[in-house]
């Protein structure tokens, strides 16, 4: 179901809806972009979404972007954690609701 190869139908999202898809891509551009965030550091932040929404094109696209912008394999390693750690989080945080008042 998930295979890189499905990008190439972006084409015909684009195709159907220019006007919103190069307004997402023009916007894609800017938000990741170098800036008073290190590009570097915004791919690891899109990395760390990326795991939590577990997106495998978003894992793959900014994996690559995050390893051309710098990034190590520790990096890469470490944002893994952090992205469980909150996943993990959100749960027990969440489980409060789930207590009696």
């Amino acid at each position: 179901m998930y295979t890189m190869d499905n990008l190439k139908h972006l084409g015909a999202l684009e195709k159907n809806a220019s006007p919103a898809m190069k307004a997402f891509q023009a916007f894609d551009k800017e938000a990741l972009s170098d800036g008073v965030i290190p590009k570097k550091y915004k791919e690891l932040i899109a990395i760390a979404v990326a795991l939590t929404t577990q997106c495998p094109y978003c894992l793959e696209i900014h994996k690559e972007q995050a390893i051309k912008a710098g990034a190590t394999q520790e990096e890469l390693a470490e944002v893994t954690f952090v992205a469980a750690a909150l996943r993990a989080g959100a749960a027990v945080v969440h489980g409060t609701h789930l207590m009696n008042k």
